[in-house]
This record gives C-alpha cells, structure tokens and sequence, in this order.
C-alpha cells in the first residue's frame, strides 16, 4: 500500500489538532494507523428503496473493523422519482446526480478518507456515486441496496409498482377499473423495502454496476429483504480494505471494456433509457469515450435475452433466482470482454463460474426474445444530435409510424390534454422545453407514457420528448431529443398538425416540413422565459450540458 491519504490528518506533531477533533468523534488512538474509510450512505425514510439501509450500513461497518479499517459514516441525499413524479419536484431529480457526486468528493477529499463504500439504490443516486468513484479514483466499492419482492394478490397476481399505480390509475379514469381495485394496486404494488421490482433505472443501474466490476458479484439482483444482501454488505466492508492496501482505483476497472459490457447487459436485458445518460455521464468522469452512437452500434449486434417487467415478464427476483448478472454474462460470453472487477476475478473468470441458468429468464443467444438490443438511438432532421428510444417496449406495430403533432411546452399541459381525452389515435403527443436546460432538470415523462398505456393509446400514439422517460416507461415513446427546444432545437420549430414519422428500425426521426419553412420558423423563433429562475436549479439551468452528451454540469468542449 502507498501511503494513506489520511496519514495527512493523523501524523506528525503538526496534526496534533486534527488528531484532537478525531479522538473528539470517538476514535481511539490506537485507531489512527488503521485506513479510514467512509461509507457515503443515502439512507432515508422518504424512499422505499433505502429504508432497510440502516441494516446494511451496520453490516459494512462490520466488515471494515474485521478487515482491519475504522469506518465513518457521511449522509448522501436521495430523491423518490416516484413521489417526485408529477409536479415541481420531478425537476430536482436528475440535478441531485450532480450534487450527490459533488457532495462525495468534498467529503472524501476535505477528510482525507482511504477509501470509500458507496450505500446506494435508487436512480439518481447510483450513477452520481459512481461519477464521484471515477472523479476521485481512490478505492471504492458500491453496495445496491436492493430489488422490492413483488406484492401478491390471494388470486396469486404479481403486483409492481409502475403498472399497478402509474397504469392503473388511467384505467381508473378510463373506467375499466374500480376504486376497490385502484384501492388493492395501492396496498399491494410496494410490500418490502428495496427499489422498485421491474427493470427501471434503480435496478438496471445496480446491475451494470456489477456488470461493470464496481460492485460484488451477486450485489446487483440480490434482494433487499435478504440475507445474502446483508452478507454481500459485510463483505464488502472487508473487500474495500484490500482494494485500499493494494491501491485497486476505480481507473483500474472503469475502462472501455467495462463500459461496453455494461452497454451489452442493458441491452440484453432491455433496461431503463436513463442508464445512456448516466453511462455517458460515467464515462466523461472516467475519462473514457462513449459516443451515444455506440450505444446503438452495440444494439444491433446485440440480441436481447430477458422478458423484464415492465416491457414483459419477469421482475428482479426472477432475474436473481435465474443466475443474475454472472447469467446474462455468460449468454453473452462470446461478446463480452475481459476486465478486472473489484470483487476479484476477471470478468471471464466470472463467466466460467457460471453453472446453472434459467434460460426461460434468461434466454441463449440462440433464442433470443429481439434480435437486436432493448435501445436504439434515432436521427433525423428532428433530433440532428440523437434521441433515445426503449425499443423493448415498443409493440412490432409501432416500430413505424406516421401521425400528425399535438404539440405542449409543459408536461402538465400535455396531462391535461391526455386526462381530459383530447389525444385521439394517429397524433404525435409532442412535450418540449423539458430539456436539462429547459425543465431545467429533464423530467421523467412516466405520467403521460403510463396514462397513454392505461388508456390504451399505446398502439395508435407516439410520444416525443427532450424530457426524459422512467425506466417504467412502455411504449412508442422517444426522449432526449438533442438539441433540446430551449436552446432552439428543431423540436422548438414543431407546430400542430406537423406531420411527424418514426421508424425504429431505420432509426430515423424526421419532421416532414421543407427546410425553408423551418428556417422562417427560426427566425421567428425566441428563447422561452426560464421556468425557474431563482436557486439551485437556476444556477444548474446555466451549465448542464445536452443530453446527448450525459447532461452534465461542465463545458460542453471538455
């Protein structure tokens, strides 16, 4: 091991009040020589996902003090999506990715900590840890907290949280469901801790994270309520221990090989739309090239393998039960490449561990569900910089279509339209100016996707969107269109009654307008008043970066 990074706050006669502060914390003398690390913990009672933490946090602590480290903990803030879906609050989500990876390296450096356990789970809160890991590149290691067990009806229905809430409540407004069964989605869709039980954001992250090499092997599909989590948890807390005395970095692991595994599993799996913003995000911390065309390289040589709620089937415990990320791997072994990982083995030591899979869950590449990957990348003359689709949860009928723009400059506007039953079969519901710079904060769109599926538009109306969408989202819906309107893009020039065209498979996005027609509309065309002009996220409006890019908070020519 180089020399700690805390022998900074803990040597010589020079730190004499430094030594005075830490014995003021509790820290026994005989403890100073031993490697600090902190555990960055998200902890809160606000987030079903991270409210068995507590648990979790005292198994790592019991791990460092056995793998010979002293353990400080630090809090991190966490935001539900969920709960912030829907109103002002949805803005702040995406926004605390930065903060939270700020927050981390301020801590960690103000300190001098060894080495770092990130306690994590929930959508914004895994990728800023991992920007913050790849920033500071001391030894860190990832603990996911966890997948939700899926409710159980006493008919034996399997209940999750975005089809039986977000979903059931426009079958509610639709009238194909009571209020006693809205009443029974309620109770049932959240019965244990841990993040929500489908493929989302939260739990695709935990996945690639531990596709990637940051996490324990098993971390990513282990459930919260389990055992295993809690000894993956203590097991961690030793491990971070050797990565500190063997200066194992995140650098060491974070390469191009990590990144395109990872890209591969999502995939494969047909994961959340939001992991390409926080991969590229990553990976520009990292200091590694991930063009947002790779991702769609990368699909199309892909096969996806996994029917995952929401799209299909199958929730997380199937997924961990099935063999979890070692199985993915391993049906993808002849596309995968090497890499360390911080759990130990190589990648394709991992892969030739593997020896039972559930290949209903899980399927050979031989007999793959698509024959491409669960995301493409569209362009076009209305997303000249890229947009994003989740094709795994576009029906074969709408991987092309043709219809006419209603256009909204909010998604509340686009709400109301949706909820007062003003969207009719072949239109293009078009929600702008929520872009990183326009929301600012590039709002999830789960509200207005949800209520599309549950009024069973889902197959006669496209959504667009330089907003964002949940990892709950189904459906033809295509968002991070770049440039974003509030910056002029040519999703700002789209008027009513546009004919607008989607093709999936050739993965274009095109606006059938003459060009000289939208050049007099740009002429036209002035920047919208910011939305929200005073505090954090006024300042966050003025530097975060397209979505094409990871919308992140920095020169856009780094």
């Amino acid at each position: 091991m180089s020399e700690k990074r805390s022998n900074a706050i803990t040597r010589g006669f020079e730190r004499t009040p430094h030594r005075a502060l830490l014995m003021g914390t509790g820290v026994p003398r005989e403890e100073m020589d031993r490697p600090f690390i902190g555990v960055a913990t998200s902890f809160t009672d606000l987030i079903p996902g991270h409210i068995g933490m507590r648990d979790l946090e005292r198994f790592i602590e019991k791990g460092v003090h056995t793998g010979g480290g002293y353990s400080f903990f630090f809090g991190i803030p966490g935001v539900c999506d969920g709960i912030a879906m829907g109103h002002r609050g949805m803005h702040y989500s995406l926004p605390t990715r930065e903060l939270i990876a700020d927050m981390i390296e301020s801590v960690a450096e103000a300190h001098r900590l060894d080495g770092l356990v990130l306690l994590t789970n929930c959508d914004k809160i895994t990728p800023g840890m991992l920007m913050a890991a790849a920033r500071l590149d001391i030894p860190c290691l990832v603990v996911t907290a966890g997948p939700m067990m899926a409710g159980r009806g006493s008919d034996g229905r399997r209940y999750s949280f975005v089809t039986d809430t977000f979903e059931a409540m426009a079958r509610y407004k639709a009238g194909d469901i009571d209020e006693a069964e809205l009443r029974v989605c309620e109770d049932k869709a959240c019965p244990t801790a841990g993040s929500c039980q489908g493929l989302f954001t939260a739990n695709t992250m935990a996945i690639l994270t531990e596709a990637m090499g940051m996490s324990l092997v098993g971390c990513g599909t282990a459930p919260a309520v389990s055992s295993l989590k809690r000894r993956i948890a203590f097991a961690s807390g030793q491990r971070i221990i050797d990565l500190v005395r063997e200066d194992i970095t995140p650098s060491k692991i974070l390469t191009r090989e990590a990144f395109e595994n990872a890209v591969r599993v999502d995939l494969a799996l047909g994961g959340s739309s939001n992991t390409v913003l926080h991969l590229l995000s990553i990976a520009r911390e990292a200091g590694i090239d991930l063009p947002l065309e790779r991702f769609d390289s990368l699909s199309r040589e892909t096969p996806q393998l996994s029917s995952m709620n929401p799209g299909g089937t199958y929730f997380m415990e199937d997924l961990d039960a099935a063999g979890g990320v070692p199985a993915v791997l391993y049906q993808l072994r002849d596309r995968i490449l090497d890499n360390p990982t911080l759990s130990g083995p190589t990648i394709r030591e991992i892969i030739s561990g593997v020896s039972a899979i559930d290949e209903e869950v899980v399927h050979p590449v031989s007999n793959p569900i698509r024959a491409e990957g669960g995301i493409a990348i569209l362009n076009g003359n209305l997303a000249p910089k890229g947009a994003v689709v989740k094709q795994s949860g576009v029906s074969e009928k709408m991987m092309k279509f043709e219809g006419h723009a209603r256009c909204f400059d909010s998604e509340e506007d686009a709400m109301k339209a949706l909820m007062g039953g003003e969207i009719n079969g072949g239109e293009v519901v078009v929600i702008r100016y929520e872009g990183p710079k326009g929301g600012p904060g590039m709002r999830e769109m789960l509200a207005p996707t949800a209520t599309l599926m549950g009024l069973g538009l889902g197959d006669s109306v496209a959504l667009i969107t330089d907003g964002r969408f949940s990892g709950g989202t189904r459906g033809p819906c295509i968002g991070h269109i770049s440039p974003e309107a509030a910056v002029g893009g040519p999703i700002a020039l789209v008027e009513d009654g546009d004919l607008i065209s989607l093709d999936i498979p050739a993965r274009s996005l095109e606006l059938k307008v003459d060009s000289a027609i939208l050049e007099e509309r740009k002429k036209r065309w002035t920047p919208p008043e910011p939305k929200i002009k005073r505090g954090w996220l006024a300042r966050y409006a003025a530097v975060v970066t397209s979505a094409n890019t990871g919308a992140v908070c920095e020169a856009e020519d780094r």
